[in-house]
């Protein structure tokens, strides 16, 4: 048999929370239940997530999680935070709920993935359908760079990948490429805010911000610097750099 489907059932707290948050997100509510069990249906053109509601559930003990599979989650993240900043003036990294940027994941062949945790605790896991061209032989600051973002956006163990970054960062910088030393920075900002570390993070958005780009090594860069400006929004003025240049 062909053409089957699978819709995710997870749980949450409160359906309202939950249709509220997807609709952000630009999903539309599709079936909505109170009595006899608190339910809800959101769907996104094919992609649908369903939700039950449990009124003295934890968000942050949840298990629940899901795989989605799409052909580009560059768009995917781009209408996700679109919808994210007009609600909230900035993306969502820390807490719940909260986003990841797509970023080659190690531990699944290097595909693309983000990751939505929602109101519910739920780690919605999105992925590319086939991975991109091969690529050239990775530093040793990407790849300490690709065993953060496993521990940190794969496992949720922020703490983890700071202690990975910070020994990479400190052997490496000097001889670092610009473009991965950006991305390596951008990512230890993001993990700063995951963590509470208002300090840390601010330090390392103006290390990012201080190291010379080309117009190529920018372009390279687009969707970093995209996030180091989601990351600098409330952090107070941090120079004319690649932050900065790219809200003109």
């Amino acid at each position: 048999m062909a053409h089957e489907k699978t819709v995710p059932l997870l749980p949450c707290r409160s359906i309202d929370e939950m249709a509220e948050f997807y609709e952000m997100l630009g999903f539309t509510r599709i079936y909505y239940q109170v009595r006899p069990n608190p339910y809800v249906s959101m769907k996104r053109e094919d992609l649908q997530l369903d939700f039950f509601g449990m009124p003295e559930f934890k968000p942050e003990d949840s298990y629940g999680t899901c795989v989605v599979i799409v052909p580009d989650t560059g768009e995917l993240f781009q209408a996700f935070a679109e919808g994210m900043r007009a609600v909230h003036g900035k993306l969502l990294v820390s807490g719940i709920p909260r986003i990841t940027r797509p970023r080659k994941r190690k531990n699944v062949d290097n595909l693309s993935g983000f990751t939505v945790i929602d109101p519910g605790g739920n780690w919605i896991r999105i992925f590319a359908d086939k991975a991109e061209p091969m690529e050239p032989v990775l530093s040793k600051l990407a790849k300490s760079l690709r065993s953060a973002v496993v521990m940190g956006d794969s496992h949720g163990s922020d703490e983890q990948a700071v202690r990975i970054l910070d020994i990479a960062l400190e052997r490496d910088q000097a001889t670092a490429a610009p473009v991965d030393l950006v991305e390596a920075l951008a990512y230890r900002a993001e993990l700063a805010v995951r963590v509470d570390d208002e300090a840390g993070a601010r330090e390392f958005l103006a290390r990012a911000e201080r190291v010379p780009l080309s117009d190529d090594e920018r372009a390279t860069l687009a969707g970093t610097l995209a996030g180091l400006r989601d990351l600098a929004v409330g952090s107070g003025d941090l120079g004319q750099g690649p932050v900065e240049d790219l809200q003109s």
